[in-house]
């Protein structure tokens, strides 16, 4: 009887070490800064914008040691995008909170401690206008658009169950306006996301 119990013992801690060691999901929090590019269009509407700070949450689930799928949520404090037109020469200013909800498909690599991993998936965004004095006009609404976002990067593991992970991400859609017709200019944005966090595996 005790030699039963102690082989049922022994196949439980097995057992938890398996799935200890396979660390199919994870979850992620990083710093990550916004960039968006010039923009000069037919519509004779140029697109300056400030940079932006923010945060991202994300949550990987793999399928086999180096896929995986992924869920992001990703929101900036604030930036300033200008739009420069014929009527408004000195252009007119909006403030606005960038907001990111997407899912990819993830390809890992493994080397050592270090995983270069590159993704892609589709991508929704919300550009938010803040009513602060920074915001020049009243007419700036609310904005969702959706596109694609794509990334390259590296996680480095400092343990078992932690990883940190360095990332370049671009957001592809369209330039916003803000549902004002002036601010149209028929373009595209590829934006640009640097990416520095970290990853708790479990």
């Amino acid at each position: 009887m005790k030699k039963i119990a102690l082989i049922a013992f022994l196949l439980a801690v097995c057992v938890a070490a398996g799935r200890a060691q396979e660390s199919r999901q994870d979850v992620s929090i990083s710093g990550i800064g916004l960039i968006e590019p010039f923009m000069a269009s037919q519509t004779d509407v140029q697109v300056h914008s400030t940079y932006a700070l923010g945060a991202l949450a994300s949550y990987r689930f793999m399928l086999t040691p180096s896929s995986a799928l992924e869920a992001n949520y990703g929101i900036t404090y604030q930036n300033t995008i200008k739009y420069v037109l014929p009527t408004f020469p000195n252009g007119v200013k909006v403030n606005t909170r960038t907001m990111e909800m997407s899912a990819a498909y993830v390809r890992s690599f493994a080397f050592k401690k270090y995983n270069p991993f590159v993704e892609a998936g589709p991508a929704g965004f919300i550009f938010d206008p803040i009513r602060n004095t920074g915001t020049q006009t009243l007419d700036a609404k609310r904005q969702t658009t959706v596109g694609a976002m794509y990334g390259g990067g590296v996680a480095y593991e400092i343990s078992p169950s932690f990883d940190i992970r360095a990332e370049y991400r671009g957001y592809v859609t369209k330039v916003p306006t803000f549902s004002d017709a002036i601010f149209t200019t028929n373009k595209w944005y590829n934006i640009y996301v640097p990416t520095l966090g970290v990853a708790y595996h479990f």
